[in-house]
């Protein structure tokens, strides 16, 4: 069977075009070199494992031969895995952004031998459709262009190539450092001007999770009591726990929602969405108790271990959403299936699932409880699951990305302590802890590279990958690995008591600054400062559907500011929050981590020391109070010299302390008594 270059890779996504008569090249010099050497254009195609729409236009025209010799002929074409390198796709995303007005996947840009876009697009049928060319026509206009018209070409590159380098930043504001309430309020009240008080989340159809919007709604009635704030928050929750975006019977969330009511997804399953879900329902499962948040967090740690984990202790990155060439078709059933499984009893569960003879999609049905209220009992209800998973188990899977990621695995490491926080399972613990284990072990760079972005398990001599003790990490790591990883190393101290998860987050953090910071502003670049094969540095600020590495960055550097008592650090968060306090009081849905910082700045962090002979029990009861926006450390002989552990007794009976810049109340005995103090500070 015919192979291109793309079967030498890694990534499950590029290795999924390996047969494609198409002249694939993974981005490097070799691709680079042949175009300037033949003066053609460069083809860069950009997409995931995961993507509906790049498995249809890989069917449609990168596997057709004619298409193909096209391409061939008139380009040098390169294929990207966006997860693999974001930093290409952020550049070259935000080029078709300016060029069409809006972006997504696959993305098509056409670049000069230098690397620099002058045109591009997402998704090109086979044929002319509507408003958008044919693929094939598109190949030869562009070419012809190219050619024809090279000096407009050039001129348009470049134009593209400056507005990339400030793209994505926004206007910085040199507001000095002034955080008030007020501001708090006015993001809380543009917040709730999108949010969608019947069917929950934000805005309309697609609906995505927007899970740092949901965080800062839950901090907000913290520290503000305002019940609405609550209520909206637990209702996005509630509303996706039972809709169809949830696997009813498998556990885990798919990516995001294609109408408003959280009815049919894009059935992909993708780590960092589940990550994300888990740590902001626990955080409501904390100022709930609501049984059907332990559920889900339940639920879907179980998805995790059992469909995304690794057998070292490492994180898959993703579920496609595709089998057997069709959108969805693990997941949706049919009337006669449901009678045939459940007998006399599938009338019950069609009822409190919404299936019906005409389907509630596609003539298929999306499981989703339509009326929670419908009182099932938990056997029975595990007893359906049961069976239709059994008849599920036995259909052609989705496909695995395998590939493991740094950032996302991080976030999972940060998720399992906060499950543990909220429901207090030892193995989710014993999850996190060992999950940092492996990362540091197969993902840890040697040289100028501190870590790798991605790791695979060991390549075979059959062009396969296959699993086994050696593996291969590749591509240095990102801002947002960097950040994602620091903090849960902070998280991981807060669970396990162990300083020496917050020292490794330090020196990170040292190092983090000396090699992705940009001097005159104070803000963190994407990449590395030895990168060399982009054509700009990018500094990223907008949360999207993870965090930004600077807004990540900057929650760090409070928080380790203020262990550490490092002023500049604590310093640097607070104006890194003060030039884009503007832009975050217009637009909190597209700055939800900043949102929250500036609670903590404006709140100011809550300090607390568990002091005294460990208790496991007083440290798991505190851990359960889901306090937002605290430093929490717990005195250690090992590093009594730390700000808020000097003077702290070491043994004797546990208390705790409650500080505000190292200045500690009395202490007290009981988790009851702290939270008083606390609410009353």
């Amino acid at each position: 069977m015919f192979k291109n270059r793309l079967a030498n890779e890694s990534s499950p996504y590029l290795l999924q075009h390996a047969h494609n008569p198409v002249d694939w090249y993974p981005w490097g010099d070799e691709a680079i070199k042949k175009a300037r050497d033949e003066d053609k254009p460069i083809l860069v195609s950009i997409g995931y494992s995961a993507c509906h729409w790049c498995h249809v236009m890989e069917r449609e025209s990168f596997e057709d031969p004619e298409t193909a010799a096209i391409m061939n002929k008139l380009f040098v074409n390169i294929k990207i895995d966006r997860e693999e390198r974001p930093d290409l796709d952020h550049i070259y995303m935000d080029a078709v952004q300016a060029i069409a007005g809006n972006g997504g996947w696959p993305l098509n840009v056409f670049l000069t031998p230098e690397g620099k876009p002058f045109y591009g697009g997402t998704y090109f049928p086979p044929v002319n459709l509507q408003n958008r060319p044919s693929w094939k026509s598109l190949l030869q206009s562009i070419s012809t262009a190219f050619h024809e018209k090279r000096t407009e070409i050039e001129e348009q590159a470049n134009n593209l190539t400056n507005h990339i380098a400030s793209a994505g930043f926004g206007v910085i504001s040199d507001n000095p450092q002034q955080f008030l309430k007020e501001d708090i309020k006015t993001i809380y009240e543009q917040l709730i001007k999108t949010a969608d008080r019947l069917d929950g989340g934000f805005g309309q159809a697609p609906k995505f999770p927007q899970t740092f919007s949901i965080q800062f709604l839950l901090q907000y009635y913290f520290y503000t009591g305002t019940k609405e704030a609550l209520d909206l928050a637990c209702l996005s929750l509630d509303k996706m726990i039972y809709g169809g975006i949830y696997d009813q019977i498998g556990g885990g969330f798919a990516r995001y929602s294609t109408d408003s009511q959280w009815l049919a997804p894009h059935f992909e399953k993708m780590l960092y969405d589940n990550a994300l879900l888990i740590s902001v329902i626990s955080e409501a499962f904390q100022m709930t108790g609501k049984p059907e948040y332990e559920r889900a967090i339940r639920e879907t740690m179980e998805f995790i271990q059992n469909e995304l984990m690794s057998g070292n202790g490492g994180f898959f990155s993703a579920l496609d959403a595709d089998s057997e060439g069709e959108e969805g078709k693990f997941y949706i059933w049919g009337k006669n299936e449901i009678s045939e499984i459940l007998g006399k009893e599938s009338g019950a569960f069609s009822d409190f699932y919404d299936v019906s003879e005409r389907g509630n999609w596609e003539g298929k049905n999306i499981l989703r409880v339509r009326n929670p209220d419908i009182k099932i009992p938990k056997e029975k209800e595990q007893e359906w699951k049961m069976k239709l998973l059994a008849v599920r188990n036995r259909r052609i899977r989705p496909s695995l990305d395998d590939k493991i990621l740094l950032g996302w695995n991080a976030l999972m490491i940060s998720a399992c302590c906060k499950a543990y926080s909220a429901l207090g399972e030892l193995k989710y613990r014993k999850l996190a802890v060992d999950s940092m284990a492996f990362l540091e072990d197969k993902m840890k760079g040697e040289g100028i590279f501190h870590f790798y972005h991605s790791y695979k398990e060991k390549y075979g001599s059959m062009g396969v990958w296959e699993y086994g003790s050696e593996g291969r990490a590749t591509i240095p790591a990102f801002l947002d690995d960097y950040a994602f990883l620091i903090e849960a190393y902070i998280q991981l101290q807060e669970i396990t008591g162990e300083v020496s998860y917050l020292i490794r987050a330090k020196e990170m953090t040292d190092w983090v600054i000396e090699n992705f910071s940009e001097e005159e502003t104070g803000y963190f670049y994407y990449t590395h400062s030895r990168q060399d094969d982009i054509i700009v540095r990018k500094r990223e600020v907008y949360d999207g559907a993870t965090a930004s590495g600077n807004s990540v960055m900057a929650v760090n550097l409070l928080y380790l500011g203020t262990v550490f008592d490092l002023e500049e650090w604590k310093q640097r968060a607070g104006r890194n929050m003060a030039g884009l306090k503007d832009l975050i009081l217009r637009h909190p849905g597209s700055f939800g981590v900043w949102a929250t910082l500036l609670n903590a700045l404006t709140y100011q962090l809550y300090e607390v020391v568990l002091a005294g002979t460990y208790s496991e029990e007083k440290h798991l009861e505190f851990l359960r109070l889901g306090v937002p926006n605290r430093v929490f450390q717990l005195t250690s002989d090992t590093y009594f010299n730390l700000p808020l552990l000097r003077n702290k007794p070491v043994l004797g009976q546990s208390q705790f302390f409650l500080c505000r810049e190292y200045s500690c109340q009395q202490p007290v005995k009981e988790v009851a008594e702290l939270y008083d103090l606390i609410k009353n500070s």
